[in-house]
């Protein structure tokens, strides 16, 4: 049987990877949503803003069909050091964060998780398929295709109006 990272993946929705509390997460059943997929960390400077932006964005455009899916990576300064309980914990208490929370992950390098490397090679542009800090953001169709990245600088209520467009609502 083929592992994960030798399958063809034609769309994010050809995945299946861990929550944070070990349960195996079908991305089929995401389809037909809009998806704002990010890794985070509980202990960066840019903790609190994306956070607090990503729990208001969810709220605002959950019923709408947003989802937004946080993947816990340790890989920048080690700024997520915590178990997946932590994890969870922190942005649920602290952020009050209602959004899918799945397993730490790794997004560069040889151990990269699959859904990052596909992720990462369906972006294109000038950033190459390197990750450059915590809170990158991919935005993903309904259809299941990445439609933008956002860098780590780049707040979520920067690109909210993207975020509207894919969704289309006003």
């Amino acid at each position: 049987m083929a592992s994960e990272s030798d399958k063809d993946h034609g769309s994010i929705h050809d995945f299946t990877v861990k929550d944070a509390k070990g349960n195996d997460v079908d991305f089929s059943t995401y389809k037909g949503k809009v998806l704002l997929i990010v890794n985070v960390a509980s202990k960066c400077g840019l903790t609190t803003t994306n956070y607090t932006e990503l729990t208001k964005l969810y709220e605002r455009y959950k019923d709408q069909g947003l989802e937004i899916l946080a993947f816990p990576c340790n890989q920048f300064s080690e700024e997520e050091p915590g178990t997946n309980e932590e994890i969870l914990e922190f942005a649920c208490t602290r952020f009050q964060a209602g959004f899918p929370i799945f397993d730490k992950i790794e997004v560069n390098g040889e151990n990269a998780a699959p859904i990052y490397k596909f992720l990462k090679s369906s972006k294109g542009g000038i950033f190459g398929d390197t990750i450059e800090w915590n809170f990158a953001k991919f935005l993903v169709d309904k259809d299941g295709h990445v439609v933008n990245f956002f860098g780590p600088w780049a707040t979520p209520f920067s690109f909210e109006e993207d975020i509207k467009k894919v969704l289309e609502v006003s």
